[in-house]
C-alpha cells in the first residue's frame, strides 16, 4: 500500500542566530494552501519592516504541487534555495519558512550566507517541531460503566487516542485511530468489552501522530 502520511511542523516557531553581526531570525509555521503561506509572509515582513531581508521559502502539497522561494536581495542562490533545500531534505510538506536578516555592516561571502540562511532555517524548524499527518479514522464510541477501566487502560498500550470523554448513561468518547490501524483496534476493545462496545465510525481526515 502506498504511503499515504506526510511530515510537517506542529506549530509556529521561532528563533536566530547571529554571525558576523548581522542577525538573522528564523520563522516558521505550518500552512496548508499557498494563499495562507503568503499571509504569512506579508505578516513577518510587516513586522519587521526594518530588516534589510526577508528570505523564504515554502512547500505545499503532499507531493511538493507547489514550491516557492525567495533571495529578497541577496545574492541569487545563497538565502532562498539554502530554505527550501533544508525544508526538502527534512521530507516537510505545507510548510513555510522565512529567515529575516538584520545586516550588521560585515559580508559574509556567498558561502557564509548560505550557511547562515540554512541555519536560521534549521533553528526555526527545530523550534516548531515536527509531526506525521497520517490518515486518521474517527469513531463515536459507547460502553457500558463496568467496561469502562478495561477500555481505558488498553487505550494506554493500542495505538489510538480518546478524546471529547463524556458520562451519561454509558461512557462516551471518540476514539482516533491511524486508518490502518483501525480494525485491529476495534476488534481488541470489542474483546475486552465482550462486545458491549458500540462504535460509530464518523469519517477519516488527516491528523497528527508521533513521527
Amino acid at each position: 500500500m502506498r504511503d499515504s502520511s506526510y511530515r510537517t511542523l506542529s506549530g509556529p516557531g521561532r528563533d536566530e542566530i547571529t554571525t558576523q553581526r548581522s542577525r538573522f531570525i528564523g520563522q516558521a509555521w505550518p500552512c496548508a494552501t499557498e494563499d495562507e503561506a503568503l499571509a504569512y509572509l506579508r505578516d513577518v515582513k510587516e513586522a519587521t519592516r526594518d530588516a534589510r531581508h526577508h528570505c523564504y521559502a515554502y512547500i505545499i502539497g503532499k507531493n511538493e504541487g507547489t514550491l516557492r522561494y525567495s533571495d529578497d536581495g541577496e545574492p541569487g542562490g545563497t538565502a532562498g534555495m539554502p530554505i527550501l533545500s533544508l525544508l526538502r531534505a527534512e521530507k516537510l510538506v505545507n510548510c513555510c519558512c522565512v529567515v529575516t536578516r538584520y545586516f550588521g555592516g560585515i559580508l559574509l561571502g556567498t558561502g557564509g550566507l548560505v550557511r547562515a540562511y540554512t541555519e536560521g532555517c534549521r533553528v526555526a524548524v527545530q523550534a516548531a517541531g515536527i509531526v506525521r499527518m497520517e490518515l486518521t479514522c474517527q469513531d463515536l464510541c459507547e460502553v457500558p460503566y463496568p467496561c469502562w477501566d478495561s477500555v481505558r487502560y488498553a487505550l494506554d498500550r493500542l495505538p489510538a487516542r480518546c478524546q471529547d470523554l463524556s458520562y451519561g448513561s454509558a461512557v462516551s468518547f471518540t476514539l482516533l485511530t491511524r486508518s490502518q490501524d483501525r480494525d485491529a483496534v476495534l476488534r481488541e476493545l470489542e474483546q475486552i468489552t465482550a462486545r458491549r462496545l458500540v462504535a460509530l465510525e464518523d469519517g477519516e481526515k488527516y491528523a497528527a501522530w508521533e513521527d
